[in-house]
């Protein structure tokens, strides 16, 4: 099977997946279920969920990586829901949709991403619960990654930077945690439900990986604000210049963006690389994430 069959593979199992974890829009209250449904049925790449998938693939074994996948999903969604609200980035689109905020109200979709946060925590607790020890080290890896050292405090110094004269520190800081954190945790979920999971160093190795894949990432995600449209991106074009966002593009200029993305995904490449295993579709993986257009 080529790389873009099995993404799209993927893809759809993971959207399944997902419709099957949420609530039912009918369950009381509609509205909330229906705002959550809402977020997550907007359409997005699922790239995070497919790098758990892709990581347990290194050294698989018969442990299922979905749940968790979908809990990692269901995080980035909650985060998604929040950033866009007027408070934060103040974004009118997402994933080509109205933000969650646009579709129902600001409380509703407070709410949503609320139960997004506790839904993915049950998710692997329930599926685990076989195996303690990998339930509680997924649920730390994923419960530190979003709280406010890494998510959150990514995106609280991300609101501090709003207006000032762009600092290649904080940028740093907003992208090791905002973005790469949970790239990084994505890459770490993966191989921890794996054969080789207990593997220390590979488990650092592969978190490495993710961390400059995840930066990377955000390089490209800065030049397409730029250069791409709002129909093309799903959401606002030009929103972080517009809003006063301190980007690679606005700190070193578009070439060297473009520079600072082929140099993380190469480090990405040769770390992986030095874990060993069956990396094909990830290494697949890295180079589409760096050539993405959208």
């Amino acid at each position: 099977m080529n790389f873009q069959q099995k993404l799209k593979n993927w893809q759809e199992l993971l959207n399944l997946r997902l419709e099957q974890a949420l609530p039912a829009s009918s369950v009381q209250p509609e509205v909330l279920h229906q705002a959550m449904r809402h977020s997550m049925n907007a359409g997005g790449k699922r790239l995070r969920p497919i790098l758990v998938l892709a990581a347990h693939e290194i050294f698989p074994n018969p442990v299922d990586p979905l749940p968790a996948a979908i809990a990692i999903e269901c995080i980035h969604t909650y985060s998604l829901i929040h950033d866009d609200l007027p408070a934060m980035d103040n974004s009118d689109l997402r994933r080509g949709e109205p933000s969650c905020h646009k579709a129902f109200d600001e409380a509703t979709a407070i709410l949503a991403g609320d139960a997004l946060q506790p839904l993915a925590f049950e998710i692997l607790a329930n599926a685990y619960a076989g195996d303690p020890q990998l339930g509680l080290d997924l649920v730390c890896m994923l419960s530190r990654t979003a709280g406010s050292q890494k998510l959150v405090g990514g995106q609280m110094q991300d609101l501090l930077s709003e207006g000032n004269d762009p600092d290649e520190e904080s940028l740093s800081y907003i992208h090791s945690n905002k973005t790469a954190a949970m790239i990084e945790a994505s890459l770490q979920m993966g191989f921890r439900v794996g054969k080789e999971g207990r593997n220390s160093k590979k488990l650092i190795q592969i978190g490495r990986v993710g961390h400059s894949l995840g930066l990377a990432f955000q390089a490209v995600d800065d030049l397409l604000d730029v250069t791409q449209t709002t129909a093309q991106l799903g959401k606002d074009a030009h929103h972080d210049s517009e809003s006063g966002k301190i980007t690679w593009v606005s700190l070193k200029g578009e070439n060297e963006a473009r520079l600072l993305a082929a140099q993380h995904t190469e480090n990405a490449l040769q770390t992986l690389n030095a874990v060993g295993g069956d990396c094909q579709f990830l290494q697949d993986l890295i180079q589409y994430m760096l050539n993405r257009e959208f």
